[in-house]
C-alpha cells in the first residue's frame, strides 16, 4: 500500500498515512496525529510526493538479468579478447632467445 503525505492547515503539522489507492483522501487532521494540545480538526491537504525509485535488494537481481538475447549476443561480440601477458613468450626478457655467439675470427698467419 502506498504512503501519502498530508499537511494540516491549522497546526502546520506534516504527517504520512499508509492508505490503499482506493481509499478516500483525508479531509480532517486525525486526532491521534494532531500537533495541537486540543484537537483542532484542521483541514488537511495531500502533498505531492517525489516518489521512490524501484529498488531490487538481494543477491538475485542484476541489471543484466532481463536483457534480450540479441543484446547479450552483441555485447559478447563487442567485448575485446583478454590478452594474458604470461602466455606470450616475447613479453618476458628471459623467454627471448639470446643471439648465437659467433666465434671470433682467427688471426691469419704470416
Amino acid at each position: 500500500m502506498p504512503t501519502y503525505g498530508y499537511k494540516c492547515a491549522k497546526c502546520d503539522h506534516e504527517f504520512e498515512v499508509v492508505q490503499s489507492m482506493s481509499a478516500a483522501t483525508l479531509t480532517v487532521c486525525p486526532k491521534e496525529l494532531c500537533a495541537q494540545k486540543k484537537w483542532g480538526r484542521g483541514r488537511v491537504t495531500r502533498q505531492i510526493s517525489g516518489g521512490a525509485g524501484l529498488l531490487f535488494k538481494g543477491s538475485g537481481f542484476y541489471i543484466t538479468d532481463y536483457r534480450s538475447d540479441k543484446y547479450k549476443e552483441s555485447a559478447k561480440s563487442d567485448k575485446a579478447p583478454a590478452v594474458n601477458p604470461a602466455a606470450t613468450p616475447a613479453s618476458t626478457p628471459a623467454a627471448t632467445p639470446a643471439p648465437a655467439a659467433t666465434p671470433a675470427p682467427k688471426a691469419a698467419k704470416k
